[in-house]
């Protein structure tokens, strides 16, 4: 009865907690002077992601490496297929040209570091510190590029700031709003880990799936009520920045504070983190394609999500249908990988008759 009741509050305070902090920020983002995209990129996207870091450094300092390292590999998994891909469903997502030029290169070049960092078998101080120097060099580039590059012309998807509001009821509404978001993820987090443990689950799995689906409801609550609202670059930058952060921020932090490191287990060498790769990747092709993510991209995002937990499911429990279920994955994501190969060339090649045009 416990555990329903804090699935329920959990819930309600994501809810009211996500509408409260994008009205924040989007009214931050006018009086600054900075893009709603760089405030997605970074207070959103950090705002959100702060159930991973308390939940990976609890972790790293309580000795539970797979808990903490699953939750930031299966939160940026989820963050991409899961909540972008509900999101296109809802409504085609369109896509900024800084995205595709700078921040999801970002996001593909940090998921490759963590991979090969992780290739002795451990995360110590110095790879979590060169992780968290990236972030701050990252955020600080972010912040210069806005304030000094001119305002994109996104006035039909920007929320205009309400006249006369005082500064600090923006300041106050972002703050709420992320502890709520807060309070609620952690909320919802207990509740579902007392399940897994109850069903036997392994740390790495209960890291992989409960724990980073739990710690990601801020990101769904929040872009997909963005992308609802017509702030659309919010909804984007959100999941894209939410990653970048959960990479050198939470991963970095939670490596330099683990009295012995983080160690990597190998299930997720050889599992995990090259789909975390594999899933960054997709996104350059399929955010180049006409810079929208429509409703058959946000179906394929789904139902990448779905194999792989499955997958994960099946690999606990030793289902007999594993390797069938593994062999019909890498059928699917064959021609699916042709087809976007086709599609960006077909796009060079519109590009390119255009400037000759």
């Amino acid at each position: 009865m416990i555990t329903l009741l804090l699935f329920v509050l959990g819930l309600l305070l994501l809810v009211f907690g996500a509408d409260i902090l994008i009205k924040g920020a989007a009214n931050l983002a006018s009086r600054i002077g900075v893009s709603p995209l760089v405030i997605g990129l970074t207070v959103v996207a950090f705002g959100t992601s702060s159930p991973e870091l308390a939940v990976s450094v609890k972790a790293a300092l309580d000795g539970q490496a797979g808990i903490g390292l699953g939750n930031v590999i299966g939160s940026n998994i989820f963050n991409v297929l899961f909540i972008l891909g509900v999101a296109a469903i809802i409504l085609p997502l369109t896509v900024s040209v800084q995205l595709i030029r700078l921040d999801v290169p970002v996001m593909i070049v940090a998921s490759g570091a963590v991979w090969w960092m992780a290739q002795d078998g451990k995360f110590g101080f110095g790879e979590g510190l060169a992780l968290f120097l990236g972030l701050l060099a990252y955020t600080s580039y972010l912040f210069i590029k806005g304030r000094t590059e001119p305002k994109p012309e996104t006035s039909v998807e920007v929320i205009s700031p309400a006249p006369n509001r005082a500064l600090w009821l923006d300041i106050a509404a972002i703050v709420s709003g992320l502890i709520m978001l807060v309070l609620g993820s952690t909320w919802l987090v207990e509740g579902a880990v007392t399940l897994a443990r109850w069903l036997g689950l392994s740390e790495v799995v209960i890291g992989l799936t409960i724990v980073a689906v739990g710690t990601s409801l801020p990101e769904v609550v929040t872009s997909i009520a963005a992308a609802i609202k017509g702030q659309r670059d919010i909804a984007v930058g959100n999941v894209i920045g939410s990653n970048i952060f959960n990479l050198l921020g939470v991963l970095g932090i939670s490596s330099m504070v683990a009295p012995e490191g983080l160690l990597a287990p190998l299930s997720l060498m050889h599992l995990d983190l090259p789909v975390m790769c594999l899933v960054a990747l997709m996104c350059l092709p399929i955010f180049f394609t006409d810079a929208v993510i429509d409703r058959s991209e946000g179906v394929l995002f789904l139902a990448g999500y779905v194999a792989y937990t499955a997958y994960l499911i099946m690999a606990a429990i030793g289902h007999p249908w594993l390797s069938l279920l593994g062999n019909a994955v890498f059928v699917f994501l064959l021609p699916v990988g042709l087809v976007i190969v086709a599609q960006v060339v077909k796009q060079l090649q519109n590009g390119n008759t255009a400037e000759v045009g």
